[in-house]
């Protein structure tokens, strides 16, 4: 197990990057502009989840061998883009087509806290530059010294993700103030969704062009 000393630097470090605006940051708002607050906290779980499969794989050793290999790295992120281009082109459509004076009143999600839980959970699952930082974030923390590699690199992830996922959340309550202040304009709020739209889309693209970290 790593030393309180480690799990405290650990820790202060994955908080600072944790509140630092990313892709993550992004999405969850993105979404809880698009959907409201119930979707914005389910996809923060959601990616929480993603989160810990790169976790897992990365402790795995899975997480190596993709980035190892060019063809699967590739083929990771295209997946994971487009189908980020995918839920951004949906709602963006899903605003337009369904009139913002039926969003405002009907109170509840576009899609639903289920879906935006599932699309979370891939939207993390599939990024490839997840598994990229936990690859070279969380071994400069870890020891042989300390006992089992895995067992650290397990505890240091979760802990990774636990921030993320509490800042996420965080997120997501934050823009839905900023929702519910546009509730009497039904035109902001439509292109807010829009807005929220076009971002995950956004997203999607810039993923395609990560690159494999060297060697």
């Amino acid at each position: 197990m790593p030393t309180i000393e480690t799990l405290l630097l650990f820790t202060a470090a994955a908080f600072i990057l944790a509140v630092t605006p990313g892709p993550g940051i992004f999405y969850v708002a993105a979404r809880t502009l698009a959907g409201g607050r119930a979707e914005g906290i389910a996809s923060s779980i959601g990616t929480g989840i993603g989160g810990v499969f790169h976790v897992a794989a990365g402790a795995l050793g899975v997480s190596a061998l993709v980035l190892a290999s060019a063809e699967l790295f590739t083929a990771l992120k295209l997946v994971g883009a487009a189908y980020l281009v995918f839920i951004g082109w949906r709602t963006f459509q899903s605003a337009r087509g369904e009139g913002a004076d039926l969003v405002v009143s009907a109170g509840a999600p576009p899609v639903g806290v289920w879906r935006a839980m599932r699309e979370g959970i891939l939207v993390e699952a599939l990024n490839p530059k997840t598994a990229a930082f936990f690859l070279a974030f969380i071994p400069q923390f870890v020891s042989p010294a300390q006992g089992s590699v895995a067992l650290q690199f397990i505890v240091l992830g979760l802990i990774s993700v636990g921030l993320n996922t509490l800042i996420d959340i965080g997120v997501a309550f934050a823009a839905s103030r900023i929702r519910a202040g546009a509730a009497s304009r039904p035109n902001l709020i439509r292109r807010m969704r829009e807005g929220a739209g076009v971002a995950m889309a956004l997203l999607g693209i810039g993923l395609v062009f990560a690159r494999r970290p060297a060697a």
